[in-house]
């Protein structure tokens, strides 16, 4: 392999200029799905918060936007969980221990996690949307005295769609998780529930009152689990939504990801509901 060029610290890269970084591990989750550690080369990016995401770049391919979904609790490498739907992300997961790719970021905003404390926190995600929540989950058990109660709510097109499925168990098995996992298809092997994921928010009996939920998935799924959360008595600025449709630069130049007044990459991708909701009940938007 070739030597590397010369890494710049990232405090003086230029947000447009990709930092390079090694891939220190590879799990794969599901057929078209893999998590990858990584480790930067020198100097790394900045911190990153829970809901904000990073621009991988396969070289010779393109880049695409990843939200970061480690345990940011504690000093580690760069974790992102891919899916392969495009050229860029199936040349991210194509990468094997040992490889280089170029990071930018962090951009973004993030999940208001400081502002749940003294409250429930209600993690509801559907397929890969559990990717983004999963560093919400580990802040919120690193620091298991400052939050009520702890629901989670995830759903997957099918068992085989269903992420960190041996974490899923060992949260399953602890006193402070209440966690409950659907699928919307399932054969004679599968033994738990068959539904849409917003047939669990009833189930979790929610106070409205102390409760702040966290939202990732498709949009459809996020527009029908806010319903059902606010029908549960959730106030709209209490319910928070990452969307990350069409984002392509992070940085509000290019326009792929404008919903009206908004650029997600920049103003989002994390918002409450009371501000985008009207918005994701258009349909030409």
């Amino acid at each position: 392999m070739a030597p590397l060029p010369a890494v710049e610290p990232a405090a003086a890269v230029a947000a447009l200029v990709p930092t390079w970084y090694r891939v220190s591990g590879k799990q794969r989750e599901t057929h078209d799905t893999w998590t990858l550690s990584l480790e930067p080369a020198a100097h790394g990016l900045d911190t990153f918060a829970p809901g904000q995401f990073a621009m991988l770049y396969a070289f010779g391919v393109g880049e695409v936007p990843i939200s970061v979904s480690g345990d940011l609790t504690r000093p580690g490498p760069l974790v992102h969980t891919v899916r392969a739907v495009g050229a860029a992300t199936r040349a991210v997961c194509a990468l094997e221990p040992g490889a280089w790719l170029g990071a930018r970021g962090p951009f973004g905003s993030h999940w208001p996690i400081e502002r749940a404390e003294g409250r429930d926190v209600v993690v509801v995600a559907g397929g890969i949307g559990l990717a983004p929540l999963r560093p919400v989950i580990y802040h919120v058990l690193a620091n298991r005295e400052r939050y009520g109660r702890l629901v989670v709510a995830y759903g997957g097109r099918s068992p085989a769609e269903l992420l960190y499925v041996e974490e899923l168990e060992s949260w399953r098995g602890r006193f402070d998780v209440e966690l409950d996992v659907t699928v919307d298809a399932a054969g004679s092997g599968w033994h738990g529930r068959v539904g849409v994921v917003t047939t669990l928010i009833p189930r979790a009996q929610l106070d409205p009152g102390r409760s702040t939920a966290f939202l990732c998935g498709p949009e459809v799924m996020m527009r029908f689990t806010a319903a059902a959360l606010r029908d549960a008595g959730l106030a709209d600025e209490t319910i928070h939504t990452s969307l990350e449709r069409s984002m392509k630069c992070a940085v509000g130049h290019c326009g792929h990801c404008q919903l009206r007044e908004l650029f997600i990459c920049k103003d989002g991708p994390v918002f409450s509901n009371d501000r985008v909701a009207p918005l994701m009940r258009v349909r030409s938007l």
